[in-house]
């Protein structure tokens, strides 16, 4: 089949939309948070701890409330009491955050206090002038610096330890077997908009201008924290400038920019500064992972045991859930999965693109590698030769047709037939040796839960209204084409909206399940509507429809058509006209079916190809291929979700040779919080990309048959990009990034 995606129904889904808003978006006319500017707007800068551990013993307030343009100083002793301590976790997906509560120092970069003033210049001079000063402790850093526990949970309530089968009997009777640890560093969220808020108060109403992946969420965290309903805090979120898990909660500063406008009375807005986000708002944890896997003479593995360890904050609880991923994949008779952790002097880790998923990939895919070279056997063969039918812990089916396509499709486009299975046999024209290698992607196909509001208008239109969240992945777009079709209309005959948290309840972009949650919540709306449209025709006489019943009709074009003869059919505008009604509405929700979710394994799945080219004498590393082939069900927009593959691959590019942060062991700060020296890819790190898009239907994952694309392109490069160095210079580096001191 082409990599034209077949129009499945309706005219709108399927095609390759451009942007709705990109428009705007180019043009700067699209409102982001710190754009908004209401009248008497103060400013408020965060002033951040330098030290990692102690209490802050001194500021200098008088010298920052002195100086010309200051409003207000806020600390400890004078920010706005709470209705309840930050610290109090009653809700799930409930994080622990720093509120001016006290003066204790948590982790390097916490707020301490926050100046508000009448310029950003006058508030981030007033800031300077605090001059903190410490009653510092030691800093504990790194994985080593504190005897390993193991946690409660890891992730989103997953227990730590998962085991089926006889590992050590596997490992004894295997043929070949490795044993190999893989070290991944912490990573930060560089999204282009950092945190941001403009808050203002109307009585204990609070209106917020702030990007947030979960609107919903947010309402209920500030309703506890502020001690008013939910419904009193109107949140006004229609773009964000990337996201990556980091605004799926509502982070601490901008609860202080809540918080500083109550205290002065007046609008504040308050940006983070790009070194502000290493710290206070999540990022990926460092991980150390130990892979034991055996195989039989037929290179059939006989054995899988991954065991992380990990780090969280010494005050909350969020542990990478990394050994998840040897779960889904690779069908080992005996499994298991163990995590460990330690307590550091850091901000707590969170969601981050693909948590767990991609810092486990990253090791188990090498490790794979590792013992398909054992077992004398081309990697992607092995891959084939292990690949699971079922869900390995779980048995549960899975749609095993579609990796195989992705593995097929993937290396002819490459061409990966040919390769030697030994290293350094190929050379470029400049003498550059060349390494290629291949690392199975996957994600879970999630779903949340959601709400939508459908019209259609006697004037021929219709709306539609969800508080969906666009990070840049295309939902105005993508979403809009839902719409459409849910409601039988032509896209520029639909109204959508989006991005506010007066509208219904759209769950959370995170996890790769926005299109799918938002979307089966729209569609169920349209259906509703369509439905209340179509019982006023078919129980009219007047109508052509009369008779036909409400399953017998089909709505496209504006018109409801019969389904055995759509010849015969009415416009919306005469069934509404005829009824005397101005418009129609309905409702809907979507969410995931428990009962398919415990009989099927949902999973995106596909396979990433990657080259890479290698200084012989100076061991520069440059990735200078990539093709991914991915299965991920419907899909809505392709044009879009190959700019999300593109977009995952990157990462994994970042992940497997630029990205980490560094931190000093004797304070505990990072000592390369900015995008200078925090390395990220640019274009000329990534000459060539290329996606597949792997034609699936999944009748089984939701209503559409919609699964996440967002994240699994990072989940096959990291590992394929690691397979591909060591296929270049025979040399296996275990570390993340790969630099070319690990390789000299």
């Amino acid at each position: 089949m082409s990599e034209a995606v077949r129009v499945r129904h309706g005219s709108n889904t399927g095609q390759p939309l451009t942007r709705r808003e990109g428009r705007l978006k180019v043009t700067g006319a699209a409102r982001f948070a710190a754009d908004a500017h209401p009248e008497g707007l103060l400013h408020a800068v965060v002033a951040t701890s330098t030290v990692a551990r102690g209490r802050v013993a001194r500021l200098d307030v008088a010298a920052a409330e002195a100086h010309p343009g200051v409003v207000a100083v806020m600390t400890p002793q004078n920010a706005p009491a709470l209705a309840r301590h930050p610290d109090e976790k009653r809700e799930p997906f409930t994080f622990r955050l720093d509120l001016l509560q006290d003066d204790r120092v948590r982790y390097p970069g916490q707020p301490i206090a926050v100046v508000i003033a009448e310029t950003l210049e006058a508030a981030t001079e007033g800031a300077a002038l605090l001059a903190p000063a410490y009653e510092a402790e030691p800093a504990r850093v790194g994985l080593d610096a504190a005897a390993p526990f193991v946690p409660e949970a890891i992730g989103v309530g997953d227990p730590a330890a998962v085991s089926r089968g006889d590992v050590a009997a596997g490992l004894a009777q295997a043929a070949e077997r490795i044993e190999a640890t893989y070290e991944t560093p912490a990573q930060y969220h560089n999204a282009m908009e950092p945190h941001a808020v403009v808050a203002a108060w109307d009585g204990d109403a609070l209106t917020l201008d702030t990007p947030s992946q979960g609107m919903a969420i947010a309402q209920g965290r500030l309703a506890g924290l502020f001690g008013i309903a939910p419904d009193q805090i109107h949140i006004r979120s229609p773009f964000l400038g990337g996201g990556f898990g980091s605004k799926g909660l509502i982070s601490g500063p901008q609860v202080l920019g809540a918080m500083a406008a109550r205290l002065v009375g007046r609008p504040v807005k308050l940006v983070l500064r790009r070194e502000q986000m290493y710290g206070p708002v999540g990022h990926r944890a460092p991980t150390r992972q130990t892979l034991r896997l055996g195989a039989d003479g037929d290179g059939r593995l006989t054995a899988l045991d991954h065991h992380t360890l990990t780090a969280s904050s010494t005050f909350d609880d969020f542990f990478e859930p990394a050994g998840g991923v040897s779960h889904t994949l690779y069908a080992a008779p005996a499994l298991s999965t163990t995590h460990e952790a330690v307590r550091l002097d850091t901000g707590t880790p969170l969601f981050m693109r693909a948590p767990g998923e991609a810092s486990g990939s990253a090791a188990l895919e090498s490790a794979i590698d590792e013992l398909a070279l054992a077992c004398g056997l081309d990697p992607l063969e092995f891959r084939l030769r292990n690949y699971a039918d079922t869900e390995p812990l779980t048995g549960r089916p899975f749609s095993s047709k579609a990796l195989r396509a992705c593995y097929a499709r993937g290396a002819e486009r490459f061409g990966w037939r040919g390769r030697p299975l030994e290293p350094r046999r190929m050379r470029d024209a400049d003498g550059l040796l060349v390494g290629w290698g291949v690392g199975t992607a996957t994600f879970p196909a999630l779903m949340f839960q959601a709400e939508a509001r459908a019209v259609l208008r006697r004037d021929g239109g219709g709306a539609v209204e969800i508080g969906a969240h666009d990070m840049g992945q295309g939902a105005w777009t993508a979403l809009a084409q839902i719409a459409a079709d849910a409601l039988g209309l032509d896209l520029d005959a639909v109204e959508f909206r989006m991005g506010d948290s007066r509208l219904p309840n759209a769950g959370i972009a995170g996890g790769s399940a926005h299109t799918a949650t938002a979307g089966a919540a729209i569609h169920a709306a349209g259906s509703d509507v369509v439905a209340k449209l179509a019982a006023l025709a078919t129980g009219d006489e007047r109508s052509p429809l009369y008779g036909a019943g409400n399953a017998g009709v089909v709505a496209r074009g504006g018109r409801l058509l019969r389904r055995d003869d759509e010849s015969r059919g009415e416009a919306f505008t005469d069934i509404l006209a005829r009824a005397g009604l101005d418009s129609i509405e309905g409702r809907g929700t979507g969410a995931g079916d428990p009962g398919l979710r415990d009989s099927y394994a949902m999973h995106a799945h596909g396979a990433v190809f990657a080259e890479v080219k290698v200084d012989p004498d100076l061991g520069q590393i440059r990735c200078t291929r990539l093709v991914g082939a991915f299965a991920a069900g419907r899909i809505i927009n392709p044009r879009l979700v190959r700019s999300q593959y593109y977009g995952g691959m990157i990462w994994g590019v970042s992940f497997a040779l630029h990205e980490q942060a560094v931190t000093d062991p004797r304070s505990g700060r990072i000592m390369n919080a900015n995008l200078a020296e925090y390395h990220v890819p640019v274009n000329a790190d990534v000459p060539s990309l290329d996606a597949i898009l792997v034609e699936e239907e999944d009748p089984h994952v939701n209503a559409l048959g919609i699964k996440g694309v967002g994240e699994i392109g990072i989940t096959g490069t990291a590992g394929a990009i690691a397979n591909a160095v060591w296929h270049a210079t025979g040399v296996r580096v275990r570390q993340f990034p790969i630099t070319l001191d690990r390789l000299l």
